[in-house]
């Protein structure tokens, strides 16, 4: 399949392991919902929370221990917040290289990035809007970014 903003091709190498829970496993399934719920509530996002678990706690797969994903875990739990996670990377992106052109206006290669940044917010909340995890009515206000993040 060819990359999104170039005629490359290729694909990725990695591999995810097989989903299934290991006799060495160190947690069971309510313990691990109890970490991922602390780790919710300190403000991580659920691609943060992963790694956590990962690294610190030596849980490889959440799926494989609970059946449920992480974000499917804080969903019912209420703690999701009101825009999902890659939205809102994207939207830090925006910010940073918006802020890179307002001191090099002339760095065309940021501009590119800049509508590119653009275009994949847009194609995410079209996406959203139409599966229901965003309002149908919900708009990217330009002039208001950082009110996003918090």
């Amino acid at each position: 399949m060819a990359k999104m903003h170039s005629r490359a091709r290729g694909k990725s190498g990695s591999k995810k392991p097989v989903k299934k829970v290991p006799s060495w496993a160190p947690y069971k399934e309510k313990e691990v919902e109890k970490l991922a719920m602390k780790y919710a509530k300190a403000g991580k996002s659920t691609s943060e929370i992963g790694l956590i678990l990962r690294d610190v706690h030596g849980i490889n797969s959440v799926k494989a221990i609970t059946n449920k994903s992480i974000s499917t875990l804080l969903k019912e739990s209420k703690i999701t917040s009101e825009l999902p996670d890659d939205v809102v990377a994207l939207i830090r992106r925006l910010i940073g290289v918006r802020q890179h052109l307002e001191k090099n206006i002339h760095d065309y290669s940021a501009k590119r990035g800049l509508i590119l940044t653009m275009s994949k917010i847009n194609r995410l909340v079209k996406y959203y809007k139409r599966s229901g995890r965003l309002p149908t009515n919900w708009t990217l206000d330009l002039n208001r970014l950082k009110m996003y993040l918090e």
